[in-house]
């Protein structure tokens, strides 16, 4: 059995393709790329690196492409991406040793993370929102990374924005994506546990970009708003055009010391609020 699979679900990313492919084909056994119909160059770029491509449709739930990626694997870990995410050569090493510890190397490992206590009131908080992440005992099946996102020039250190766990390395078999919700975690049939060196998320290096990309998230909440059936009266209007949003932006910028980000992470935290307000607007007007 291979012991690394890397796997990535794509849609024209020939910006980004070369970059987070080339980060990884080190250390990786196995890659599959699971292609939403890219009208660009990006399923040539990936075979010109003798990856597996599979060609299907571009689901608004992008986290379909990403489950029929884990299915389609053969190595014993699972390392899931993201086109615009590059892997360190820090972050490389680590997957490298902790995918071959056995579970008491990897007890151990997780007592000794430097970050731990941040690791740990993040997925408090990720757990106040999803309900319970993996087990809380027996074989550690998956780990959280932690995040660094690039937004217009600039590493996002606070504001909330770090460490941005994401839970990317699994064991074949013991994870899945629901593929319900933009929000969703992938879901670990085990205990989590996290790795301590960063990845690398080239989000939006241009505000063209980053506009693009929050525009289709605010289509989800939207559709999502749809399917809660939240009401239309005034008082939600009230809560998503005023309350929603300044709490957020209070929040983010003085609780989480946002501005300490400079000009970047303030913009960041507006724009961030103002998605309550976007995406109440775009379901308003759903038919």
């Amino acid at each position: 059995m291979l012991k690394l699979s890397v796997v990535l679900a794509t849609f024209n990313e020939e910006k980004n393709i070369n970059e987070c492919l080339t980060s990884i084909k080190n250390i990786a056994d196995e890659i599959i790329i699971v292609d939403g119909s890219s009208t660009d160059k990006t399923r040539e770029i990936a075979k010109s690196f003798g990856v597996k491509v599979i060609k299907t449709t571009n689901p608004p739930i992008f986290h379909i492409n990403k489950q029929k990626g884990l299915e389609a694997t053969h190595g014993e870990w699972i390392l899931q991406l993201d086109a615009d995410e590059r892997v360190t050569s820090e972050l490389a090493r680590e997957i490298k040793q902790v995918i071959n510890m056995n579970n008491d190397e990897l007890e151990q490992y997780q007592r000794n993370l430097k970050k731990k206590k941040l690791f740990e009131r993040h997925k408090k908080l990720l757990e106040q929102r999803d309900d319970q992440i993996g087990e809380r005992e027996g074989e550690y099946d998956g780990f959280f990374i932690p995040r660094l996102n690039f937004f217009l020039g600039k590493f996002l250190r606070y504001g909330g924005v770090y460490p941005d766990g994401v839970i990317r390395l699994v064991k074949n078999g013991k994870a899945h994506f629901p593929a319900k919700s933009v929000h969703e975690q992938i879901v670990v049939d085990g205990r989590v546990g996290w790795l301590e060196h960063d990845l690398l998320h080239m989000a939006d290096p241009t505000f063209a970009r980053y506009l693009q990309r929050n525009s289709r998230y605010i289509d989800l909440i939207a559709d999502e708003l749809h399917m809660d059936k939240v009401s239309k009266d005034p008082l939600q209007f009230f809560n998503y055009y005023l309350v929603k949003p300044i709490w957020w932006f209070l929040l983010t910028q003085i609780r989480h010391k946002g501005i300490l980000d400079g000009w970047q992470g303030i913009l960041f935290s507006f724009f961030s609020a103002s998605r309550f307000p976007r995406a109440y607007w775009r379901y308003l007007n759903k038919n």
